[in-house]
């Protein structure tokens, strides 16, 4: 990286309709799992890694996120995209990218959690240009047929029918501002624009076979929150 302090994006726009009732009140990033709200295991990961100036994007009840972190102190500096209405995925990172600036930046979807070593995303370096390097991880239960195929040396692949061949995008990369290159500002999803690079070989990726958790249900946060037995 040159010495070069690369920035993360943390996705915590969404209203979490999957989430409800519990999202009604309380965003889906500050819902408590293992003693701690789910933003907060993905900052302080950040953090520990060396990431230092953070972006977040709010809308949905964002007020309550930013006044947490006016609360506590996690040793790095957090620029806010405030979003009247959740812009989706791209929409959200199209919007930020001021705030981001022109080199490739670590995105983190704030309703998932890892063990996977933030770290390692700083090794990545550069990510092709105008493009990404994703971290994949093997299908849960709730979306067997995958995302992705990891073909030779990293590349990624669209996905194929054989669902033992693909495997699930984790909300978690590296993302060179210009894969957005030429967007228009707005509600929209990141979906295209990874198709877009892949068509043209500018996605890479890596299988990550640790553990990773898509919160995306109350269900399925309570189970996580009891595997990890902190309280």
């Amino acid at each position: 990286m040159g010495g070069r302090r690369m920035k993360a994006m943390i996705l915590a726009a969404g209203r979490g309709e999957r989430m409800r009732p519990l999202t009604d009140t309380v965003p889906k990033p500050l819902l408590p799992l293992a003693g701690k709200p789910l933003i907060q295991h993905h900052v302080e990961a950040l953090v520990a890694a060396g990431f230092t100036e953070l972006v977040i994007n709010v809308s949905w009840l964002g007020a309550q996120i930013e006044s947490f972190f006016q609360q506590h102190d996690f040793g790095c500096q957090i620029h806010w995209s405030r979003e009247a209405e959740p812009l989706e995925t791209a929409g959200g990172i199209i919007q930020a990218l001021p705030l981001l600036g022109s080199e490739p930046f670590a995105l983190v979807n704030a309703d998932t959690w890892t063990d996977y070593p933030r770290r390692q995303l700083r090794a990545v370096g550069n990510c092709p240009q105008d493009g990404a390097h994703l971290v994949l991880v093997d299908n849960p239960p709730q979306h067997p047929a995958g995302d992705f195929r990891l073909g030779l040396e990293g590349l990624v692949l669209t996905r194929s029918d054989d669902a033992e061949s693909t495997l699930t995008y984790a909300g978690l990369g590296i993302y060179s501002p210009g894969i957005f290159a030429g967007s228009q500002p707005g509600r929209q999803p990141l979906l295209p624009f990874l198709q877009a690079a892949i068509g043209e070989s500018r996605l890479r990726g890596e299988h990550y076979r640790g553990s990773w958790h898509d919160v995306g249900s109350p269900q399925r946060l309570a189970a996580l929150d009891a595997s990890l037995g902190i309280h």
